[in-house]
C-alpha cells in the first residue's frame, strides 16, 4: 500500500501548472492539543480528490482550514501556487472555494428560490434559468415557491448542491453530499461532478461511502490521528486499502454485520405493534416488531419511512390506526409518552432533532432521563456517572464532561445522540439513518451495539436507504414504495430483489 512522505508535498511535480490549492506543512492546535501534524496535500485543475479519514482523524478540521472557518497554527495555504491568507469563509469564497455541507445550512423560512439565490451578486432573475436547469438536472422537483423548511433532507442537500454549482467557484468541497440521496439521485450527482471537472474545476470529495469514493475520485488522500498516511491514484487502491488505512493502529480488523438469525423462536407478543396507519405520505401501514428483532425499513427518500416513525412516536398528529407499545395500546401519542411507554427514536436529521450542539456532549447523553438524575435538583454525580457508562460502553471520543457537542465528530455526535436514546432503557428503538455520514469504524460500533440490543431482548427499527446494510442487519426486511409498505421474504433478500421492491419493478415485493 502506498505510503505518504509527510515532509513533501506528494503532487508538486506533477506538472506545469501549480495545483489549484494546496495545504503545506499544515498545523493546528487546540488548547495545546496538535490535531493536525503538518499535513500536505493538493487538488489540481479538473481533479476529484477524496479525502477520508476516520472520526478524530482531523479531516473536519482540515475542511474548516481550506473554507476558512479555522486559521491554520503553522503552514501555508496556497491558490495556483500563491500563498494565501483566510480570515473568515468568505475570503475563500471570494477566492473561488465553496463548500456544500453534510448537514444543510437551509433558511427556513425562506422559500427555495430566495435560498438558491441568497448572497448571489446582481441581478437574481438572471439565475432563474440556470437554477431550473440544474434542479431537473439533479432531480430537486419542488415547487421553487415552497418554504425550503417543508423539505425533506435529502431535497434540502440538493438545494447546498446547487447553491455551489450557481457560484463561479474553481474548487468545491462536498462533505458527505451522497448520505441522504437515492440511488439515481447520487448518479445524477456524479455526471454533474464529472461535467464541472472536465471543465477544469476542482473537487474534495469527501464520504465514508468506500464504494464511492473508488467510483467517483482520481485520486484519494486517507487521514488518522493528524498526518496523512496514504495519498495514491484511486486506480491502484482496493476497499481494504482504505480500511486498513482508516484503521486506528494496532487495532483488529472489524467484520462486517453478522447475518441477521431467524426469527422462528423469538417471542410471539411483539414489542411494536401497528396496525392500518394512516397519514399525508403513507397508507394503512401495518407492521409488527419483536423482541430480540431487527426489522429493516428500505425504501427512496421520500417514500414515508421518517413520515412513518414520525406518526408512531406521535411527532405528527395527523394519522388514523393504531400502535401499541410493549404490549400496551398507545392511542394518544407524543415522544414523552411513547418513552415512558418503552419506545425510543433517533432521529434521521441528528443536528436538528437529536443533539444539543451547543451544550456539553454530556448533556445530550443524559437529556432523556433528567427526571432519574434528581427532583428538584439534578445530581451532577448521578448524571457524571450515566455518562461515563455510555462513553465507556460506545467508544464515544469526549475529552470532557464540559465538551461541547458541535466540536465532537459526527460519528461522536451521533453516538452521544445513540447514547441519550438508549439511557432512557426502551424496549423497543427506531433508528433512522443510524449511520449516516460516519465512517467505517463508527458504523461498525452502531452494527454491534444494534445486535447486543437484541441480545438484550431490545427490538428494533432500523430505517436506512442503503440497502447491502438493511440486508446484512436485519431479521426481517420491509419495503416502503410511494406510501404503502410490504415484505420482502428472506429467499428473496438479495440487492437487486430489495431494489426492485424499493423502486416499485414488476417482481419486487411493493410494486
Amino acid at each position: 500500500m502506498p505510503e505518504v512522505n509527510q515532509a513533501t508535498d506528494p503532487s508538486a511535480n506533477a506538472g506545469v501548472a501549480p495545483p489549484l490549492v494546496s495545504l503545506k506543512g499544515v498545523w493546528k492546535v487546540f488548547e495545546s492539543v496538535p490535531v493536525l501534524r503538518g499535513i500536505s496535500f493538493d487538488l489540481k485543475a479538473g481533479e476529484i480528490h477524496a479525502l477520508l479519514g476516520g472520526n478524530g482523524s482531523g479531516k473536519s478540521t482540515t475542511v474548516k482550514i481550506l473554507c476558512g472557518a479555522h486559521k491554520p497554527t503553522a503552514g501555508v495555504i496556497e491558490l495556483n501556487g500563491q500563498p494565501q491568507t483566510f480570515d473568515r469563509p468568505s475570503d475563500a469564497h471570494a477566492k473561488g472555494i465553496y463548500m456544500v455541507p453534510q448537514e444543510p445550512h437551509i433558511f427556513a423560512n425562506q422559500t427555495v428560490r430566495e435560498n438558491l439565490l441568497i448572497g448571489l451578486a446582481g441581478d437574481v432573475r438572471a439565475y432563474s434559468e440556470r437554477c431550473e436547469r440544474l434542479a431537473r438536472e439533479l432531480g430537486l422537483t419542488c415547487d421553487f415557491s415552497t418554504c425550503a423548511g417543508e423539505l425533506s433532507i435529502a431535497s434540502q442537500q440538493l438545494i447546498e448542491i446547487i447553491r455551489g454549482l450557481l457560484r463561479n467557484a474553481r474548487v468545491l468541497i462536498f462533505d458527505e453530499p451522497t448520505s441522504a440521496l437515492t440511488i439515481r439521485e447520487v448518479k445524477s450527482l456524479f455526471g454533474q461532478m464529472k461535467k464541472l471537472s472536465a471543465d477544469g474545476i476542482g473537487i474534495f470529495f469527501i464520504s465514508h461511502r468506500l464504494n464511492e469514493v473508488l467510483e467517483i475520485s482520481d485520486r484519494v488522500s486517507v487521514l488518522r490521528d493528524g498526518v496523512f498516511v496514504l495519498t495514491a491514484a484511486t486506480a491502484t487502491l482496493t476497499t481494504n486499502d482504505l480500511v486498513a488505512a482508516m484503521r486506528p493502529a494496532g487495532s483488529a480488523p472489524t467484520n462486517a454485520p453478522e447475518q441477521a438469525q431467524s426469527s422462528a423462536a423469538r417471542s410471539p407478543t411483539p414489542t411494536l405493534e401497528v396496525r392500518n396507519l394512516s397519514g399525508k405520505m403513507f397508507h394503512e401501514v401495518s407492521f409488527n416488531v419483536f423482541p430480540g428483532e431487527v426489522v429493516g425499513l428500505a425504501g427512496l427518500v421520500g417514500a414515508g419511512r421518517t413520515e412513518l416513525a414520525e406518526a408512531i412516536l406521535g411527532i405528527d398528529q395527523h394519522v388514523s390506526g393504531d400502535v401499541a407499545i410493549d404490549g400496551r395500546a398507545a392511542p394518544a401519542r407524543s415522544p414523552r409518552i411513547c418513552q415512558r411507554l418503552g419506545l425510543a427514536y433517533v432521529p434521521e436529521d441528528r443536528h436538528a432533532h437529536g443533539i444539543f450542539l451547543e451544550l456539553p456532549g454530556a448533556q445530550t447523553i443524559s437529556a432523556s432521563i433528567l427526571a432519574r438524575l434528581g427532583r428538584p435538583f439534578l445530581s451532577a454525580k448521578r448524571e457524571a456517572a450515566v455518562v461515563a457508562q455510555f462513553v465507556q460502553r460506545l467508544g464515544i471520543k469526549l475529552s470532557s464532561p464540559t465538551q461541547l457537542a458541535r466540536t465532537l465528530s459526527g460519528g461522536n455526535q451521533q453516538k452521544a445522540v445513540l447514547a441519550k436514546a438508549l439511557a432512557a432503557l426502551p424496549r423497543i428503538i427506531i433508528l433512522d439513518e443510524p449511520t449516516r455520514g460516519i465512517d467505517a469504524q463508527a458504523r461498525q460500533d452502531v452494527y454491534r451495539l444494534i445486535r447486543d440490543l437484541t441480545a438484550q431482548g431490545v427490538g428494533v427499527l432500523v430505517i436506512s436507504s442503503e440497502l447491502a446494510e438493511i440486508i446484512d442487519l436485519s431479521d426481517r426486511i420491509l419495503v416502503m414504495y410511494r406510501g404503502r409498505v410490504a415484505e420482502v421474504p428472506r429467499s428473496q433478500a438479495r440487492i437487486d430483489q430489495v431494489s426492485a421492491a424499493v423502486f416499485g419493478m414488476a417482481g419486487g415485493a411493493a410494486a
